[in-house]
C-alpha cells in the first residue's frame, strides 16, 4: 500500500514479496513435516498447534480490549514505512528476502492454524501427500496477499480499502480472535 509506483512495479515487488513469504512457510512445513514423520508423534502437532490458536486468539482479544496488554502480535506501525521504502528503492531479490524475513517474523503469529495442519497431515497422509497439500495450503494461504497486491495498483479501490480497513479494524481483530479460540478448541478435541 505504501510503495506509491506504477502498478507493473508494485506487481514485481510485491510478487517478489509474496514469494519469499511462500518459500519461507513452504521450508518451515517441509521441516516440521519432516521432524514429525522422524518423531512419529501422533497428534501431537495437532494438539499443540490448537492451543497456540487459542493462546493467539486470547492475545488478539486482549490487545483489542486492553490496548496496554504488553504482548502484541504484529509488525510495529513504525516498520512499515520503512518496509516499504526498502522495497521501492531495492531490487526484487531485496523484496523477495524481505518477504522471507517477514515470514520468519510473522510465523509465531500464523504459526498456530499451521501447526494443527501440519499435525493433521502427518496423522492422515502419507509424506509425499503432506507436501502436496502443504504447497496447497500455502498458495490459500499468500491468496490474501495476492488479492491485496492486485487491489494496491488502482488507487480508487485502494483509497476504498484502506477506508473500510480503519473502520473495521476492531471487529475484524475480535472476530479473528473468537474464530482461532474457536478453531483451536475444535481442533483439540478432534
Amino acid at each position: 500500500f505504501s510503495i506509491g509506483e506504477f502498478r507493473s512495479n508494485i506487481l514485481k515487488i510485491g510478487g517478489a514479496y509474496i514469494a519469499g513469504i511462500f518459500v519461507v512457510y513452504i521450508l518451515i512445513g517441509l521441516g516440521l513435516l519432516q521432524a514429525l514423520h522422524i518423531f512419529s508423534t501422533p497428534h501431537f502437532m495437532a494438539k499443540l498447534g490448537a492451543i497456540l490458536l487459542v493462546a493467539l486468539g486470547s492475545v488478539n482479544l486482549l490487545n483489542e480490549f486492553f490496548p496496554a496488554f504488553p504482548v502484541k502480535f504484529r509488525i510495529p506501525n513504525s516498520a512499515h514505512r520503512a518496509m516499504a521504502e526498502l522495497m521501492r528503492r531495492s531490487s526484487i531479490p531485496a523484496a523477495f528476502f524481505l518477504g522471507g524475513l517477514v515470514g520468519l517474523c510473522e510465523f509465531p503469529c500464523t504459526g498456530g492454524p499451521y501447526l494443527a495442519v501440519l499435525g493433521l497431515l502427518h496423522d492422515n497422509a502419507t509424506y509425499l501427500a503432506g507436501v502436496g497439500y502443504l504447497i496447497f495450503y500455502n498458495l490459500i494461504f499468500i491468496l490474501p496477499l495476492a488479492a491485496i497486491l492486485f487491489i494496491a495498483g488502482d488507487p480508487v479501490v485502494l483509497a476504498k480499502v484502506k477506508s473500510w480497513q480503519q473502520s473495521e479494524r476492531k471487529t475484524m481483530r475480535v472476530g479473528a480472535g473468537i474464530a482461532m479460540i474457536a478453531l483451536g478448541i475444535i481442533i483439540f478435541f478432534i
